[in-house]
C-alpha cells in the first residue's frame, strides 16, 4: 500500500489533541440535565459518533426517546461547557509530524465533534495544516458508520485504497474499516484491544509518531 498511499485523514479528539475528557465531562453534565446518569467511560465508548448518535445512544439505554427538538438544544449546551471547561492541549510530537506529511500527503479532519469546536481546536493547534475538515454536523450519519471518512476521502480526491485513517476510538476504526481504508490506531483512552479491527494499533502516541514520521521519509516503507 506504501507507493498507493496520497491522502491521510486524522481524527481530532485523542488523536490530535488530548481533548476527549472535556467532550465526556460535558456531555455527562448535559445527560444529567436530562435525568440520566452516565459516566466519562460511557462517553469513550462511543466517541467519534457525532451528537444525534450520543445523544440517541445514551436516551436508548436509559429508556428514554429524545424529542426532535432536543437534538440542537442539547448540541448548543454540550457545546457552551466544552468551550468553558475546555484544557485541551496537543500531543507531544504531532505538529512536526504533520509538517513532514503535509509536504507528501494530502491530509484532512473527520471528527465527530460539532464545526465549532473543530475549527477552534485546529485554529490554535494546527494552523495552516489540513486541507479538509470534516464535522459531525457535516454528515448525516456519524461514526461507525462509513459516511465521515468517504466524504473526507472524496473532498482530497483519493480512492480508498489510496487513504489510510488514523483513529484512537473504537467506532472510529469500525467507521474507516466500513469505508474499505487501511487503519492505524492509538489507545489513548481505552485500551488497545478494543481497537483491534484496525490493522495496526499502538499503545501510546510516541508509537504512533514514530511509525507517521516514517511515512514522510523518501519511500514511506514502514506502511
Amino acid at each position: 500500500m506504501s507507493n498507493m498511499l496520497k491522502g491521510i485523514v486524522f481524527d481530532s479528539d485523542g488523536v490530535l489533541v488530548d481533548s476527549m475528557p472535556y467532550h465526556a465531562q460535558a456531555w455527562v453534565q448535559v445527560f444529567r440535565d436530562e435525568g440520566i446518569d452516565v459516566s466519562k467511560e460511557d462517553i469513550y465508548e462511543v466517541e467519534g459518533s457525532n451528537h444525534v448518535g450520543v445523544i440517541n445512544i445514551m436516551f436508548r439505554k436509559a429508556g428514554k426517546k429524545p424529542d426532535e427538538a432536543i437534538y440542537d438544544a442539547l448540541l448548543t449546551k454540550k457545546r457552551e461547557l466544552f468551550m468553558k471547561n475546555n484544557q485541551a492541549k496537543r500531543f507531544d510530537g504531532m505538529y512536526e509530524c504533520l509538517g513532514l506529511l503535509k509536504d507528501k500527503y494530502k491530509i484532512a479532519v473527520a471528527s465527530g465533534a460539532d464545526r465549532t469546536i473543530v475549527k477552534d481546536l485546529m485554529e490554535k493547534f494546527y494552523p495552516h495544516v489540513f486541507d479538509v475538515l470534516v464535522t459531525g454536523e457535516d454528515v448525516e450519519n456519524g461514526k461507525p458508520d462509513p459516511e465521515p471518512y468517504i466524504k473526507a476521502a472524496g473532498m482530497l480526491e483519493v480512492g480508498k485504497d489510496e487513504c489510510m485513517v488514523v483513529e484512537n476510538a473504537p467506532l472510529g476504526v469500525k467507521a474507516a474499516k466500513n469505508a474499505g481504508m487501511y487503519c492505524v490506531a492509538v489507545a489513548t483512552y481505552v485500551p488497545a484491544e478494543e481497537l483491534s479491527e484496525a490493522d495496526r494499533v499502538f499503545s501510546d502516541h510516541s508509537g504512533l509518531v514514530d511509525y507517521l514520521r516514517s511515512l514522510a521519509g523518501p519511500d514511506g516503507s514502514e506502511l
